[in-house]
């Protein structure tokens, strides 16, 4: 099964309620709160989103977290990148390698594939659509040319 970390779903949760506050700085504590998430993964979340140029901080009374871009040019792929590294499929999708199947594999094409469509998809949800309090409508089929599976004689 493909899932993401409970730590990644707490970062979008955390990202989105910043998104539907974007004129005000927030406190991990207020966050915290606002989220129902412990305050110590809130904290660590937030310094992992700063560290990933998501988020920005400032410190002082009127200090907090706050969004380092608009919601609309932040990811679903940008936050999972953040907290989870780079999506791919399988280790040769993400980088060239030193597979010790390269030679007799024969899938790692259609791996890269798959890998490419997930990051298309994930790159093409917006915080703001996950901030949004409606259903984002996906198309019904996807922009990616089908793949024949059957085999040539």
């Amino acid at each position: 099964m493909l899932k993401l970390s409970r730590l990644t779903d707490y970062a979008a949760v955390v990202m989105a309620q910043i998104a539907r506050h974007p004129e005000q700085p927030h406190a991990a504590a207020e966050l915290s709160e606002a989220v129902q998430v412990p305050h110590p993964t809130v904290s660590k979340t937030l310094k992992m989103l700063v560290r990933a140029g998501l988020l920005e901080s400032r410190r002082g009374a009127q200090g907090g977290y706050s969004l380092a871009r608009p919601a609309s040019q932040i990811t679903a792929g940008d936050i999972i990148a953040a907290i989870e590294g780079p999506v791919a499929m399988t280790e040769c999708s993400q980088a060239e390698g030193d597979c010790e199947l390269v030679d007799t594999c024969g899938v790692s094409d259609n791996w890269q594939r798959v890998s490419l469509a997930v990051q298309t998809l994930l790159h093409s949800v917006t915080l703001a659509h996950l901030a949004a309090t409606t259903p984002i409508k996906l198309p019904v089929q996807l922009p990616i040319q089908s793949v024949s599976l059957a085999a040539e004689a």
